[in-house]
């Protein structure tokens, strides 16, 4: 008997990772890294998050060793750190950011999980990653990219995200 379709239509939290206990709501959810020591809470909506995006950067490409990254950004006065900040491990370099603006990225120093960046170009936001959001829903709804950026670095075989406007360079 074939698994029924899966309802993408509702808030879900699939089995991923170690942590069991992500949530949401209209307003709020949760982003918990892979091994479950560091979870965060953020906005679902105006004004604290602020845009989300996906990024072909050879920056992004490196650091989330994939051929792109899912993102959004929020304001750090709506961020909060619910548990695990001094389990985070922070790396910084401006060497490649085409900006030279610094770039501060916050890792799980457990499992290694990218929570989130910060640039000193953007002061008072965090950019954080869409893989960590605990409710699948949202990934599908409200944080849904808007913008797919750097689309000059994507790779030949990878298409542009549909419905989602296309930059050449960076949208920021």
């Amino acid at each position: 008997m074939p698994d029924a379709p899966l309802d993408k239509s509702q808030s879900y939290f699939p089995l991923a990772g170690g942590a069991s206990d992500g949530w949401s709501n209209g307003q709020e959810a949760t982003a918990t890294c892979f091994c479950g020591a560091v979870q965060l809470k953020f906005p679902t909506r105006a004004p604290g998050l602020v845009f989300t995006f996906i990024c072909n950067c050879t920056d992004c490409r490196k650091i989330t060793a994939s051929m792109f990254a899912s993102n959004f950004t929020v304001l750090d006065t709506h961020l909060t750190h619910l548990r695990g900040r001094e389990n985070l491990t922070s790396f910084s370099q401006s060497h490649t950011i085409a900006s030279g603006n610094t770039m501060t990225n916050y890792f799980c120093s457990t499992c290694g999980t990218l929570m989130y960046r910060v640039s000193s170009g953007f002061p008072g936001t965090s950019v954080l990653r869409l893989g960590t959001v605990d409710d699948f829903h949202l990934h599908e709804t409200k944080l849904k990219p808007r913008v797919e950026q750097f689309t000059e670095n994507r790779v030949a075989w990878l298409h542009g995200a549909e419905g989602v406007k296309q930059v050449a360079k960076s949208r920021m």
